[in-house]
């Protein structure tokens, strides 16, 4: 068994901020395209990020503030259209490049695997989304980069439930000490910490006011980070 740490990252917001800029637009992209009357706004949507998953967000808004349509005997089928024409909308402004990484992430993932080191990913968002992400901003293979990718339904229950890192962690066959969450939510925070991963907290433009004390250590960037600062060398 591979011994080397691993570093396992959420995506949405710890890769790239890619909530205002990309899922933002394509939830209301996919709204229009239904004929629906939503229109989500940068305030309300960041209250929605409370709420973890593509599709549950969805289904939040409307039982509050649509509650009639989300009574209807479709709405659940509605959900499932509405979540693949936004996965759409928003791969499409990935792969034009409207999506840059946050600094100092790709020198990051770039000295752990010249280091040896494992990488996986742990996130709720879709697995088209992460692959147009990485294939966008990194490299045309950067997905096989990563040993695990844990994404979207995988587990049933998502952040702050610990199950996806369970998931990643138990597949990549490692102790809970040997691997990092890199994380920029509390959501996030909480479903690593449940999971007993360590937490390196990296604030992002809907999460600066969130509670992160619980967190082994919070930055702002990611920029100047190198691998020896995230495990100690080994006596």
């Amino acid at each position: 068994m591979q011994t080397e740490p691993a570093l396992i990252f959420d995506v949405d917001g710890t890769l790239a901020e890619t909530e205002r800029d990309g899922h933002l637009p394509a939830f209301n992209a996919a709204f229009a395209e239904f004929g629906l009357p939503w229109v989500w706004d940068a305030r309300l949507y960041g209250e929605l990020l409370a709420v973890t998953g593509g599709k549950e967000r969805i289904r939040h808004f409307a039982g509050r503030y649509d509650p009639r349509r989300a009574a209807a005997a479709d709405f659940g089928e509605l959900v499932q259209q509405l979540h693949r024409a936004k996965t759409a909308h928003y791969v499409r402004s990935v792969a034009a490049g409207a999506i840059p990484l946050r600094p100092g992430v790709a020198e990051l993932i770039g000295a752990a695997r010249a280091a040896g080191w494992r990488l996986a990913i742990a996130t709720t968002t879709a697995p088209e989304n992460v692959d147009a992400l990485l294939r966008a901003s990194l490299a045309p293979d950067a997905a096989g980069w990563f040993e695990v990718i844990g994404a979207g339904d995988v587990v049933p229950a998502k952040k702050p439930a610990p199950d996806i890192y369970d998931w990643v962690r138990e597949r990549l066959g490692l102790p809970a000490a040997a691997c990092l969450a890199i994380e920029d939510s509390a959501n996030g925070l909480d479903a690593a910490r449940t999971a007993g991963l360590r937490c390196l907290v990296c604030r992002g433009e809907y999460s600066r006011d969130q509670d992160f004390s619980a967190a082994w250590r919070v930055v702002d960037s990611l920029e100047g980070i190198a691998p020896k600062d995230l495990f100690p060398p080994a006596p």
